[in-house]
Formats: C-alpha cells, sequence, structure tokens
C-alpha cells in the first residue's frame, strides 16, 4: 500500500486540488462546499495560481493557498490552518478584502467586483458556539436579517467536529459530498476512512482520480522532498505557536500567583494593624502575621 502525503499539509493538498488539470477535483469539492441547487451549480472553473513558489514551501509565514475563478466570475480562495493563531476572524477578512480589492482596475466601476468566497479549512476547534463543523457566513441587517450584498461569503470547515461525528457514526459520506471530500483529508493514516472512500470512488469517478492524483503525488520522490520541506516549515510554525501559548499561560498563572501574594500580605497587614491597636507586643503580631518585624515597628508608628 502507498505511504500517502497528509492532505491536510497544504502543499499536498494543492497538487491534488489545485494543480492545472485537477480543475475537476476542485470542481466537485467547490459544489460540495457552497451546496448550491442544482441549476446554480458551478459548470467549471479556473485554477488562478497553480504554480508553488519554491521559496515559498521553507517560509513559515508563507500561505500555499488555492485561488479559482468560477465560469460565473466568483472568485474562490481556499486555505488550510493548522495551527490555532486566535487571528482566524482577521485573517480571514484580509484575506478576503485582498481578493476582493485586487479584481479593481483603474476606470473599472465598483459595480463590476464580483462575489468573492473564502473557504477556511481548518484543523482545531474555532467556533464554540456550534458543533456543527461547516459554518457560512455573509452580511446581514443585525434585526430583520436581509443581506446588505452577496459579494462576501466564508466558510469555516473544522477538522476535529468533522472528526468526533465520524466517531459518533453521525456522518454518512456516501450521501454528503463534503463529507466525503473532507474525510479525505484525514484517510493517510486511518486506514477505515481510506476503506470507506475508496469504495465510494468505485462509483465516483472523480474521487477515483482524487485518489490516483493522490497516489501518484506520493510516489513521486522529488515532490516528497518538497513536501517534507513545507510540512517541517508547518511544523516549525505550529511548535512556535505553541510555546507563545505555553508562555502567555505561565504570565498568566504567575501574575494569578502575584496577586494572590499581594493579597494575602494585605491582609496580614489589616491583622497586624488590628493587633497592635488592641496592644499586643511586635514580637508577638510579627510571629502570627509573617511579616518583618521592621514592618511591623512602622505600622506601630503609623498608628500614632
Amino acid at each position: 500500500m502507498t505511504k500517502l502525503m497528509d492532505l491536510k499539509i497544504d502543499f499536498a493538498f494543492k497538487q491534488v486540488f489545485g494543480k492545472e488539470g485537477n480543475e475537476p477535483i476542485l470542481l466537485s469539492f467547490l459544489n460540495a462546499a457552497l451546496q448550491l441547487p442544482e441549476a446554480k451549480r458551478i459548470k467549471s472553473v479556473e485554477i488562478l495560481n497553480p504554480e508553488i513558489n519554491r521559496e515559498h514551501l521553507d517560509d513559515k509565514a508563507s500561505v500555499l493557498d488555492i485561488h479559482a475563478r468560477t465560469m460565473q466570475g466568483e472568485h474562490v480562495n481556499i486555505e488550510i490552518q493548522l495551527a490555532n493563531k486566535f487571528d482566524m476572524e482577521k485573517r480571514t477578512l484580509y484575506y478576503w478584502s485582498r481578493i476582493y480589492s485586487a479584481q479593481m482596475k483603474k476606470g473599472m466601476p465598483y459595480t463590476d467586483l464580483a462575489k468573492t468566497i473564502t473557504i477556511n479549512i481548518l484543523n482545531f476547534r474555532f467556533l464554540q458556539e456550534t458543533e456543527r463543523f461547516h459554518t457560512t457566513f455573509h452580511l446581514y441587517e443585525d434585526q430583520e436579517q436581509f443581506p446588505l450584498t452577496d459579494v462576501i461569503e466564508i466558510h469555516f470547515m473544522e477538522i476535529p467536529k468533522l472528526m468526533d461525528k465520524w466517531e459518533q457514526r453521525a456522518v454518512n459520506p456516501h450521501d454528503n459530498e463534503l463529507e466525503r471530500w473532507l474525510l479525505l483529508l484525514e484517510a493517510d493514516d486511518d486506514e477505515e476512512i481510506r476503506k470507506e472512500l475508496e469504495a465510494i470512488a468505485m462509483r465516483d469517478p472523480v474521487m477515483k482520480r482524487a485518489f490516483d492524483e493522490w497516489e501518484d503525488l506520493s510516489r513521486d520522490e522529488k515532490k516528497w522532498v518538497e513536501y517534507e520541506s513545507r510540512r517541517k516549515a508547518i511544523l516549525d510554525e505550529m511548535a512556535a505557536v505553541r510555546e507563545a501559548e505555553i508562555r502567555q499561560q505561565r504570565a498568566r498563572e504567575e501574575g494569578l500567583a502575584e496577586g494572590r501574594t499581594e493579597g494575602e500580605r494585605q491582609k496580614a497587614t489589616e491583622i497586624a494593624r488590628e493587633m497592635l491597636a488592641e496592644g499586643d507586643s511586635l514580637e508577638r503580631v510579627a510571629k502570627l502575621t509573617k511579616l518583618p518585624l521592621a514592618e511591623i515597628e512602622k505600622l506601630k508608628d503609623q498608628l500614632h
């Protein structure tokens, strides 16, 4: 059995879903993700950034996203995020705005700006308000919920929530196209999922093609070198994020400890004042409150 690359590594995902010639795979995924009615399903798609810039493979800050344009002229951007950097809302709005504004040419009317869709595939839990693994956002009026415009559409697909549902047998990739495509991202090291999807691929020619492309990619030694380079950069970035989280947690804990210490000190000082006011000796007050004798003397002076 061929050892398969992890499709959650953006390099591998882009090689299967975002490579020139693999438009039918991307098209099937987009139709599943956007959940359009049959009459409005996308018929063709053009990949606008099929090439992978080699210097980006080692660059932790780079994003190997997929930028495509549908037959209707809509722009779609797909990005995979493995680590929660706690900036996902602003990050996705930034990428959406960058693609939306890049359409503008000199003398072009604003009315010609096309709908722009961002799809974020996340390998972490993001939205605490829901257990649904796929959520979609638009721009609506607060009270009556009518749309301001349809040019903005943002999707979040949270893999851990999907996997929870898989473990609970609450998903059915045979009938649900999106579940099918997202489970593919876990099939490299989950034999049960892989066998399930291989069975589906027997009757789904596009899924079969995706498996063939994935296996061909995983047999290419040169691509493995590039994949490992990208994988290392991503793992290094994830380690840096985790280290930052640990430092922040330590700082919070130390702050709480300092707060507790200061609170205890203030309480001891109040007790010392009360004892001094009642005539207790300096030595007894210091012994019971654990405050320095010099500090007790200052407190006594303040009482006079």
